[in-house]
C-alpha cells in the first residue's frame, strides 16, 4: 500500500505513525511522504499497490480524497481500496475512515479483510 500526506506539513507525524504501525502488522508499505494529488496517484500507479491511505486533518476537505479517487480512475485504477485516519471528517462515497486512536493493527485487518477476504485478526497480547 502507499501511504502519503496532501496537506502542507500538520499530518507529517501521523503519516509516519500509520506507515509505521501498518508495516509493524505485516503490510508492505510505501510511504510517498508529502505530495500533490497528481504525485500521490502517480505513486500509486507505479507501485501497483491495492490500497491507498491518508492522515486527514479538520481543515482537509473531503473534495480532495474525491479528487483522488477520481484521478485513480482517470488512471485506469478502479481496483484500490481508499482510506483515511485521522480528523472526523465527511468522506465521499467508498473511503473508509479511521478515528482517531484506532490501532493500527484494526486498520490492518479491516485492510486484509477489503484486499483478500481475510477475517480480521485479534490484537497480540
Amino acid at each position: 500500500m502507499v501511504v502519503g500526506a496532501l496537506g502542507d506539513g500538520g499530518e507529517d507525524h501521523a503519516t509516519v505513525a500509520l506507515a509505521r504501525g501498518l508495516r509493524d502488522t505485516g503490510m508492505e508499505v510505501v510511504h510517498a511522504g508529502r505530495s500533490s494529488l497528481e504525485r500521490l496517484a502517480d505513486t500509486v500507479v507505479q507501485e501497483d499497490v491495492d490500497a491507498v491511505g491518508l492522515p486527514v486533518l479538520p481543515a482537509d476537505p473531503a473534495e480532495r480524497l474525491a479528487r483522488l479517487a477520481a484521478l485513480l480512475a482517470d488512471r485506469g485504477v478502479d481496483d484500490v481500496v481508499v482510506f483515511a485516519c485521522g480528523a472526523d471528517a465527511e468522506l465521499p462515497g467508498g473511503i473508509r475512515f479511521f478515528p482517531p486512536g484506532t490501532a493500527p493493527a484494526e486498520v490492518a485487518g479491516w485492510l486484509r479483510g477489503q484486499l483478500i477476504g481475510e477475517p480480521p485478526r485479534s490484537p497480540g497480547p
